[in-house]
Order: C-alpha cells, then sequence, then structure tokens
C-alpha cells in the first residue's frame, strides 16, 4: 500500500515515498501522450511538459507551505552544477553561432567531401559525419550540413538513399557522443561534476570499438560503388581551411585540460576574428551572432532550470530515494549499477526523444548510485552520454531520424534508415559489453562487506 505524501517539516527530507513520483509521470503523460495523440512527437514544447510536472510537484505535500516550496524549487533551480551547465550552454551557443556565419560550417563540411572518394561513398559519409559533429557538437546539425549531398550522391551511384541517410546519422551520433561542445557532454559531465576531458577519454573505450566495426560494415557492404561526379558539395577552395581553425582550437584546447568556459570564449572570438578578416561579417554582426547564439540555447536553459528545480522537490518528498529502492534490487555490485544507469537513462530517453533531456533528469540519480557503488564520475558521465545517444539515434521518431527523413523529400521512411543505422546498434552493443567485461577494483559497497 503506498505511503500518503509525508508530513515532514520543511527543514528535512520525508523518507522514501512512490507518490512524490507523481510529477515524473504528469511529465511523461503530458509531453509523450499528448504528442502521441496528436501524431507529432514534437508538439508539445518541452519546457511546458516540464512546468506542468512543476506545478504538480508544488501541489504536493500540503504540510508544508507553498512559500517553503517555492524556496524549496529555487534553491534546486540555483544549484551551481545547474548554473554552470547553463553558463556552458550559453558560451557554446555564442561559440557554434558565430562559427556557422563566420563559414566554418560550410568550410568543414566542403573540406571533408573533399577528401571522399565517391567508390566509398557510405564509409566516406560515415567518416565526414563523425568529423562534422564531433567538432560542430551538434548531431542535428550534421544531419541538416549532409542529408542533401548524401541524397544527391547516392542518387547518382544508385544506392538506396536510406543507406547514405543511416551512415549520416550514425556519424552525427559519434560526434554527439563525444564532442566537448556537445549539449549532451555539457550534461554529463556538469551532473557527475567531472571535466570534459576526463569524460571524452573513457568515451573512447566504448565509442572506438564501434566506429571501427562499423567502419569495417560499410567498407564491406558499401565498397566498389562506380565512381561519380559530386554535383552536390559545393567545389573546395583550400584557402577556407583557417575557418576551420576554430572547431579545431577548442577541441585541442578541451583535450589540454583547459577549463571549457575559457576554451569556448577563445574560440568564439577566433571565430570572430577569422570572420572579421575574411569579411564574413562586420564586428556588429559578429556581436549579433554571439546574442543570438546565446539566445538560441534558451530552451534548453530553461528545460535545465525546470529540471533542477523538479528534481529538489521530488527529492525532498522522498521520491528519488524510493526510485533508488527500486533501481537497486535488482542491482548486485557495480556491474549492475552501470547497467541500471544505462537503463534508466534509456528508458527516459525513449519517452522524451531528447538524450540532453534524458541526461538532465536521470543525472542526478546516477549520480547517487554512482556514489552508493564507488563508480567513477567519469565513467558514469560516458554511460550516460553514451546510453542516450544509442537510444536517440535509433528513435523512428527522434530528431535526428526525422531531419533526414525531411531532407529527402519524404522519399524514404525512417524504419529505410534505421536498417542502415550500424554505429548505434553497435555502440550499445559495446557499451554492454564494456560493462558486463570490466575488470578493476570492485565497487565501494563490495570492499565493505
Amino acid at each position: 500500500m503506498e505511503n500518503p505524501v509525508c508530513s515532514c517539516s520543511s527543514s528535512s527530507s520525508c523518507p522514501p515515498n512512490a507518490r512524490a513520483l507523481i510529477p515524473f509521470f504528469v511529465f511523461l503523460v503530458f509531453y509523450f501522450g499528448v504528442s502521441l495523440a496528436a501524431g507529432d512527437f514534437y508538439k508539445v514544447p518541452m519546457p511546458v511538459a516540464f512546468l506542468a510536472a512543476s506545478i504538480t510537484a508544488l501541489l504536493l505535500n500540503r504540510k508544508v507551505s507553498l512559500h517553503s516550496k517555492v524556496e524549496l524549487f529555487a534553491r534546486g533551480m540555483g544549484h551551481v552544477d545547474i548554473m554552470t551547465m547553463c553558463l556552458i550552454f550559453i558560451l557554446a551557443g555564442a561559440f557554434a553561432r558565430t562559427a556557422r556565419d563566420m563559414g566554418a560550417v560550410d568550410a568543414t563540411v566542403r573540406l571533408a567531401m573533399h577528401l571522399v572518394p565517391p567508390e566509398l561513398l557510405p564509409l566516406g559519409l560515415f567518416l565526414v559525419g563523425c568529423f562534422i559533429s564531433l567538432a560542430m557538437g551538434t548531431s542535428v546539425g550534421t544531419v541538416l550540413a549532409l542529408a542533401p549531398i548524401a541524397v544527391g550522391m547516392t542518387g547518382s551511384l544508385g544506392l538506396p538513399p536510406g543507406y547514405s541517410l543511416g551512415a549520416v546519422v550514425g556519424g552525427a551520433m559519434f560526434g554527439d557522443n563525444l564532442s566537448m561542445i556537445s549539449d549532451t557532454t555539457i550534461a554529463a559531465t556538469r551532473t557527475q561534476n567531472v571535466e570534459m576531458h576526463e569524460k571524452f577519454y573513457a568515451n573512447l573505450r566504448i565509442a572506438i570499438p564501434a566506429a571501427v566495426l562499423a567502419m569495417l560494415l560499410y567498407l564491406l557492404i558499401g565498397g566498389g560503388t562506380e565512381s561519380a561526379m559530386v554535383a552536390d558539395a559545393a567545389p573546395f577552395e583550400w584557402r577556407a581551411v583557417p575557418l576551420v581553425l576554430p572547431y579545431l582550437a577548442v577541441l585541442g584546447m578541451a583535450l589540454a585540460h583547459c577549463n571549457v568556459m575559457a576554451a569556448l570564449v577563445a574560440g568564439t572570438l577566433l571565430a570572430g576574428a577569422i570572420g572579421l578578416g575574411s569579411g564574413s561579417f562586420d564586428f556588429w554582426k559578429f556581436l549579433n551572432a554571439a546574442g543570438q547564439g546565446a539566445l538560441s540555447m534558451s530552451e534548453t536553459l530553461i528545460v535545465a532550470l525546470l529540471a533542477g528545480g523538479l528534481l529538489k522537490i521530488i527529492r525532498y518528498n522522498g521520491g528519488i530515494d524510493y526510485l533508488l529502492l527500486l533501481i537497486e534490487k535488482p542491482i548486485r555490485g557495480r556491474r549492475g549499477g552501470e547497467l541500471g544507469i544505462a537503463a534508466l537513462t534509456a528508458v527516459v530517453n525513449v519517452f522524451t526523444a531528447n538524450n540532453t533531456v534524458a541526461i538532465v533528469i536521470t543525472g542526478p540519480i546516477a549520480r547517487e548510485i554512482s556514489n552508493r557503488y564507488g563508480l567513477r564520475p567519469a565513467r558514469t558521465a560516458g554511460i550516460l552520454d553514451t546510453a542516450s545517444c544509442v537510444v536517440q539515434g535509433i528513435l523512428p521518431y527522434g530528431a535526428q531520424v526525422l531531419a533526414a527523413v525531411g531532407l529527402a523529400g519524404m522519399t524514404v521512411t525512417p524504419m529505410e534508415i534505421l536498417q542502415y543505422l550500424f554505429y548505434p546498434y553497435l555502440l550499445g552493443l559495446c557499451l554492454v559489453l564494456g560493462i558486463l567485461l570490466q575488470s578493476g577494483q570492485r565497487s565501494t559497497r563490495e570492499c565493505r562487506k
């Protein structure tokens, strides 16, 4: 029998309580259920769904005054990890928009496509997608940049459009998982309080084997196609190479253990300087690009803030402790903890169809599990990011697949793309094997027994 909402005071947390999880279900019903009924998974704005859940959370536990609960909600929104995450989101948006307006995106695409032999098109598209998404930090942006080129090239080579688009989406998810300026990387590292380079190296052990296997599959299945002229890509000029430097600079600085915020500021200034020098924009357009980039992250910022407040209320009412009790029942040691984190992230991602939101929701819970079982924070962050990218990459109603379908002129169905998504499937396999076959120290709990 479920316990009623506890009557604890505003100065103490409640014991584990199932009813405290009601706001989660309100969010899922409001977002997933209404969108499903409307036939458009992106019909309901994500911030509105979080607002509905937040209002529900504030209405629970009537023994505590609304004023106290609002203060508690605000403290959750203003948590140092949430604020740091939001600041990085703002800087990442400013950098991405400045680099795009400067011409870095087009230059990166032209450079990558210039190096692709047409006879190895599927493999080349996958590698180009990996490179561009790693540089840009956005899987959807990578799909938008590459999908039209991929469709045109495969048409001239007689390949199924779903094949080339599957390679593009797979490559896009590679960078989404590893990029230093990806929303998922920012969310995963901040919720686990780890440096980006630590999470990057932890992720490489899972992503590289999956990428190599995907490359072999694309080479075996797609190799030997007849050569053709690439009419869809603009001719490449080597003088455009400096336009790629901001991406390389941010990546290099992050790997060199430089503070990510400093790296993003430096990358934005470098992109601005190159843009001013090349005549891509003037000083005022540079400022406008940085400002518009920061504003473009507004929805992500709102979601992060509301999620922080919502989780604070749910935790106070005993919902997080109750959820941890449920998750811990099948957990046996370190492997079980990591599998539980991966499974929880995957399930949330299925219902939200947004890997960043899935990480923001499950990140604090994963941190609790990580602390209880002695898991390395960098590895936990890598599992969060990887599990979310695996699911996001294979959702037929995910933004990446839908963007590819739309850019193909609706001549291909999501299922036709899914059958060629080698990388996300292999990434999921490598993630599970990496957890099951891990070796090293036992968990903290095991050591205490």
